[in-house]
């Protein structure tokens, strides 16, 4: 079983911190209903699964359920044999850590299940978060292993068949003086007009990693990481090679296997999955439309938006065009063909279809024997639509178990927090409110008890007086209400100089907060979705990876805030 948070949303943080050894903390709980980004889909989901149960396939924190998925995964018929000789060939071109490879090699068995996750093939990784899904899957799959005795094997899907080539162009890092930095990779021919897996890099990824060089601040580990980032990166790779090459230096020797989802060669696994969708046309968004419209009648937010003509599939034959359903058959791009047509073209040659994001997870699923899918935590609004869809077409739906979520800081940011038991969402604010709360927590309990002395004598005094010379001419208390708000005006400004002094004074504390502020909110943004996790590596090197598998539980519904 896995175990439940029983943070409460307005638990203080600091009780529930682990410390090493030495008494330093190296682990800070944040209740993820504290912050203002994560839906109450995702709140009730780690929290309350009872409320969202109908539209799921089972609780990650009940075994019965994982019994359940387990068992339906296992005896649904699938490819196995076809999907490991993928994995195997992809995995020779790669130049896979042996470790993968076993892995990989353990789908062959009936008994054997998978915990899958995903995400874009983006440059040089991509942000943190990309890691902190694929250590949530190693350490799911070995969990499961251990508690239900099965072969559990965890497969990322590198999505590659995307166009969109500008968000996956660039990786944010924090240079030596703490500053975001975003390297870029320029646009090679193909970019923005075919899938990202089918670009080839070109010289400006020899360019960008130059320029990596340059913003990373120099350590122990730059050398043997930007050899790496080199081997991976290099020009004349595919961007999904790159991004499943790097991941695998990253964590193929833990079990990671890495499957490119644009390969043509498991496309035929798909193909009479495509051939359905294409049969039931507009199915699928039905379904998907009524499960948003159920969510958003309980006060949840409808993440996909499908219209009735919507084929959950795109072709690539000629470019990358969604495929619309009419009167006489499909519309691709601006071009009609007739059901027949496209739907023996999806039989005979699947490689020139891919799913959508309704689609996909199905996809996953029909070539994977998937008892669980590790997602973010947007992810399970689209995910909570698809229930009928899986019922639809007859493939088992896995349970779905919320990514490991935190941010990595060093121990000056964790003794700030710790000490003054600052909240930790705070540090988001680009202002210095958050900051002026604390300098004015540090005052003199004196001089605060004095300002407020002084604010409640003025409504006291000036309110008599403005009582008392309105009995002399009663257009004079309009004039004592008007001195009253400039002295409480000129009292608030005081206490604003209190505030700079004591910033002044305290400049230490100042500085203390915004070097907090920059490494776990740099820009405004949650560390893990801007800054790429080679910038981690960078400064922390491969025990990093362990470091973060040891000290983030399994269970949801907590940010973890960790001191490396």
């Amino acid at each position: 079983m896995l175990p439940q948070s029983g943070v409460s949303a307005s638990a203080p943080v600091r009780p529930a911190a682990r410390r090493s050894d030495d008494n330093t903390t190296v682990r800070l709980p944040v209740d993820i209903r504290r912050f203002p980004w994560i839906r109450k889909l995702a709140a009730d989901y780690a929290y309350d699964y009872g409320r969202v149960a109908e539209f799921f396939a089972g609780s990650p924190a009940d075994p019965s359920a994982w019994r359940a998925a387990i068992g339906r995964a296992q005896q649904h018929p699938r490819q196995r044999d076809a999907i490991v000789a993928v994995l195997e060939a992809q995995q020779r071109r790669r130049g896979a850590p042996q470790a993968a490879r076993d892995a990989a090699a353990q789908l062959r068995d009936p008994r054997s299940v998978a915990i899958v996750t995903g995400q874009q093939a983006a440059l040089f990784g991509g942000p943190m978060f990309t890691l902190l899904k694929a250590i949530t899957t190693v350490q799911l799959a070995a969990h499961v292993r251990d508690q239900f005795d099965v072969p559990a094997v965890p497969i990322f899907w590198i999505e590659g068949e995307d166009h969109d080539w500008d968000e996956v162009k660039k990786c944010g890092v924090l240079d030596a003086e703490q500053c975001l930095r975003h390297i870029e990779i320029g646009d090679p021919p193909g970019a923005r007009q075919s899938a990202v897996a089918h670009v080839q890099l070109d010289e400006s990824a020899s360019a960008a990693i130059t320029a990596l060089e340059a913003a990373l601040p120099k350590t122990e580990f730059s050398t043997s990481l930007l050899d790496a980032i080199r081997e991976a990166y290099q020009p004349g790779a595919g961007m999904a090679d790159a991004f499943g090459r790097w991941l695998e230096t990253t964590l193929g020797s833990r079990g990671l296997v890495l499957y490119d989802a644009s390969d043509p060669a498991s496309k035929p696994l798909a193909a009479d999955l495509f051939a359905r969708e294409l049969e039931r046309a507009g199915t699928t968004a039905r379904i998907v439309t009524a499960a948003g419209e159920r969510l958003q009648a309980r006060g949840y937010h409808a993440q996909a938006i499908a219209h009735d003509d919507t084929v959950a599939l795109f072709s690539l034959n000629g470019g990358r065009n969604a495929i619309k359903r009419t009167n006489d058959g499909f519309a691709v791009g601006d071009h009609l063909e007739p059901s027949e047509r496209l739907i023996d073209q999806a039989r005979q040659h699947p490689e020139l279809f891919s799913p959508n994001v309704l689609l996909r997870p199905l996809v996953q699923d029909t070539i994977f024997p998937t008892a669980c899918y590790v997602a973010g935590p947007n992810e399970l609004g689209y995910l909570g639509q698809l229930k009928g869809v899986y019922e639809a077409f007859g493939v088992p739906m896995p349970l779905i178990q919320q990514r490991a979520t935190a941010t990595v800081v060093d121990a000056n940011t964790m003794k700030f927090l710790s000490r003054h038991e600052f909240p930790f969402e705070a540090l988001r604010a680009q202002d210095e409110s958050a900051l002026n709360e604390l300098l004015e927590s540090q005052l003199p309990v004196s001089v605060e008890a004095s300002l407020q002395d002084a604010a409640r004598a003025l409504d006291d005094h000036i309110g008599r007086l403005a009582h008392e010379v309105a009995q002399v001419d009663s257009t004079l208390e309009g004039a004592a209400r008007s001195t009253l708000t400039r002295m409480q005006d000129d009292l608030k400004k005081l206490h604003g100089k209190v505030i700079q002094a004591a910033k002044r004074k305290d400049d230490t504390l100042r500085r203390q907060y915004h070097h907090a502020r920059g490494l776990a909110f740099p820009g405004g943004h949650p560390q893990e979705r801007e800054i790429g996790f080679v910038s981690f590596l960078n400064k922390y090197g491969p025990s990093l990876v362990d470091r973060l598998s040891e000290e983030i539980p399994l269970d949801m519904g907590s940010h973890w805030v960790i001191q490396v």
